[in-house]
């Protein structure tokens, strides 16, 4: 069965990624690496396959209306799987994205957290590939995520938004490719694309305000600033208490 292929060699992969690279720039190398053998591997796989090319094709580009009761049941057993499992995990996976050494030195297992992460990420994508297909696979893996997070900085909301932005996406693709004659994944990618650009193009007005609004109570709740404002205060009511000696 290709999904339970997709399954299995998404999962080594994902293991062997957070195996070989703890740090950032040890992980890219991992990923070029391990994404070039798998590439590798799906040339010979395909030179050695003598099935229906449509079979190969929907693999490669998604096809949602192949997709058996099966294969349904499947993924919706792996998808509540991977949410329960992420939000077990989400506070520490919160805690060593942001600061991973101060994680680690505060006792967070930094390195099986990133394993987890990324087994979650591979369940994701052999999901996704039944609709969008393993050459747009990240349409839904970027698009949502960096729409999601030029519209918000927190990051339970950006996920929630992520998560809105995906489904719908996905949604509408299938309801354009049912009324019409392109795929699924165009129509996708597309969606994806034509939200993100224009967020991203107007994004800095929004965060540019955001960020003056911060500046701004923070220069009003900062001690030097408290301390002005107590000693306008006094003055004020020093000078009203000489007004009111003159008067009388």
């Amino acid at each position: 069965d290709p999904v339970i292929g997709l399954y299995v060699f998404t999962i080594g992969a994902a293991i062997g990624i957070g195996l070989l690279g703890k740090e950032v720039n040890e992980r890219d190398t991992s990923i070029g690496i391990i994404m070039t053998f798998a590439l590798g591997l799906g040339i010979l796989f395909l030179s050695l396959y003598f099935g229906y090319a449509e079979r190969v094709y929907s693999i490669l580009f998604g096809q949602i209306v192949g997709i058996s009761q099966a294969d349904v049941l499947l993924t919706g057993v792996s998808s509540l799987l991977t949410l329960a499992i992420f939000l077990v995990l989400f506070r520490p996976l919160l805690f060593s994205s942001f600061d991973p050494e101060v994680a680690e030195a505060r006792g967070v297992p930094v390195r099986l957290l990133a394993i987890i992460f990324l087994v979650l990420i591979a369940i994701t994508v052999s999901l996704s590939v039944q609709v969008v297909g393993a050459l747009l696979v990240f349409t839904l893996l970027v698009g949502p995520s960096a729409t999601a997070i030029r519209i918000v900085q927190r990051p339970l909301w950006a996920i929630l938004i992520a998560i809105l932005l995906g489904v719908s996406y996905t949604w509408l693709g299938i309801f354009f490719a049912a009324n019409g004659t392109w795929p699924v994944s165009f129509y996708i990618a597309t969606l994806s694309f034509g939200v993100y650009l224009p967020v991203r193009l107007l994004s800095p007005l929004w965060i540019g305000r955001r960020a003056r609004k911060i500046a701004i109570s923070r220069q009003t709740t900062s001690p030097s600033h408290m301390d002005t404002i107590e000693r306008r205060q006094s003055d004020s009511l020093e000078t009203a208490g000489r007004v009111q000696g003159i008067t009388r």
